[in-house]
């Protein structure tokens, strides 16, 4: 059994292993050969303080693990641990801190979604947000995909991030409103902690694809019900997750989102579907138990 820190999974793991190991859990999920378990939480006040404990999992049997991700919220602070069995024998293979993980599963998630459902010559790329989870989300997407440009719209540290980006990646990076963040980009991922949409559905081009990534909470969306009817399909991690924890779905009106257009990532990359060049396609993503335990099986097979 082994006991894994966060500078151990960094200094073993990578967005494109991520990346990799993402592929093979959604593609066995979506065959049949897993199970999530879904997210539970529960909030505790005291003092004037709330605390909160939230666990989420899965079973892989095909990689021969199943495990449950455990995580504290206090202050607005998260801290993680993963918990990890053989699915073969039941025995603990190891426990791991995995903040580090954390920080970079929702955006090998993304970027699964972005290498499978992005136009072939879609080159102008816009973030909403500037931190962790929009650097992670940059780094994820330029590995998958061959933009040109970039566009930051944040409502802090945008110079900075744009500056960052262009030194780290070569690609030229621009700070601009909302609005044309949304009209002029042919790939958006949204990266906040808005409770409310960030700019106007009609804005955004023909064939664009979105990722909505900043919520888990179903009291917040990034995108609104007009951009949710335009799209042509809504690529969810989970079905059971998205209707219960996505703002976008809990919040939608009646009849905004049809349930012949919403199917899940590991279903699309099973089949192999391909898109039409002119469609929108939406991918929300709430986070779901399957990405941290396939990605801390690899680091398990990794460290050894």
């Amino acid at each position: 059994m082994h006991m894994i820190t966060d500078q151990q999974v960094a200094q073993v793991l990578t967005m494109r292993e991520a990346i990799d190991a993402l592929r093979q859990a959604f593609i066995q999920f979506g065959n049949g050969a897993g199970a999530v378990l879904a997210r539970g939480r529960a909030t505790a006040e005291f003092e004037g303080r709330a605390s909160t404990i939230s666990a989420m999992g899965a079973a892989l049997p095909g990689t021969d693990v199943v495990g449950t991700k455990v995580y504290s919220t206090v202050n607005g602070q998260f801290n993680f641990v993963i918990v990890l069995f053989s699915a073969t024998t039941g025995s603990l293979l190891a426990t791991m801190q995995a903040n580090q993980l954390t920080r970079l599963r929702t955006a090998a998630a993304t970027a699964l979604a972005a290498e499978k459902l992005v136009r072939k010559d879609a080159r102008v790329l816009a973030i909403f947000g500037s931190g962790v989870q929009a650097q992670a989300h940059i780094e994820a997407l330029l590995l998958v995909h061959p933009f040109t440009q970039v566009l930051v719209c944040a409502r802090s540290n945008a110079q900075q991030f744009a500056t960052d980006i262009t030194a780290k990646y070569k690609i030229p990076t621009a700070v601009v409103d909302a609005m044309t963040a949304a009209s002029t980009a042919d790939a958006i991922v949204t990266c906040t902690r808005s409770n409310e949409s960030l700019f106007d559905g009609n804005l955004v081009k023909a064939g664009c694809f979105i990722a909505a990534v900043g919520s888990s909470k179903p009291i917040a969306r990034e995108i609104d019900d007009t951009l949710l009817s335009r799209a042509a399909r809504i690529v969810v991690e989970w079905l059971p997750a998205a209707k219960a924890e996505a703002g976008e779905f809990v919040r939608a009106a009646a009849g905004i989102i049809e349930d012949d257009k919403v199917v899940e990532l590991g279903h699309v990359l099973a089949a192999n579907e391909v898109r039409n060049d002119h469609d929108i396609v939406i991918y929300k993503s709430v986070g779901i138990g399957l990405e941290d335990i396939a990605i801390a099986k690899l680091i398990v097979d990794k460290i050894g």
